[in-house]
């Protein structure tokens, strides 16, 4: 891997993280990222420890948290004095949110099979799966 001059452009911060420069722009203000240098001509330069925090919010957003939960891992990370029990608290919810929407998707993953099944799929207009559809009352919960 060639040597990188710091600090680089956000092209260059770009490719180094994943990401995209709309996206380095978004994050930073958002305020994820601390203020970049700018050179005279208003570029904005990058430092490694930038690209770093890039890479940290990319695997988050990677792994699902949400940018109000990367927002507090974030500035946990930078905070040498963090307790883990909060960064664990917030993974945690994050898991059980994780494991009520699997739950969910599983559920309508279920309705529809059992639709499909019914369902000729045929040249006939008659069609369970529309039939359902139009029955179901709009309670936000899923059929199983």
């Amino acid at each position: 891997m060639p040597t990188i001059d710091w600090p680089v452009s956000i092209r260059c911060a770009a490719e180094l993280s994943g990401i995209s420069a709309k996206m380095v722009r978004h994050y930073e203000s958002l305020g994820l990222l601390p203020r970049v240098a700018r050179t005279d001509s208003g570029y904005r330069q990058y430092s490694e420890a930038d690209v770093h925090t890039l890479r940290f919010i990319k695997r988050a957003r990677d792994l699902g948290f949400s940018m109000a939960e990367i927002a507090e891992l974030v500035a946990l990370w930078q905070n040498r004095r963090r307790a883990s029990a909060s960064v664990k608290r917030i993974a945690q919810q994050h898991v059980t949110d994780l494991t009520q929407r699997i739950e969910a998707m599983q559920a309508m993953q279920r309705t529809l099979n059992q639709l499909l099944h019914h369902c000729h799929g045929d040249e006939r207009p008659d069609c369970p799966i529309l039939d359902d559809l139009a029955l179901q009352p709009t309670t936000g919960k899923v059929a199983s």
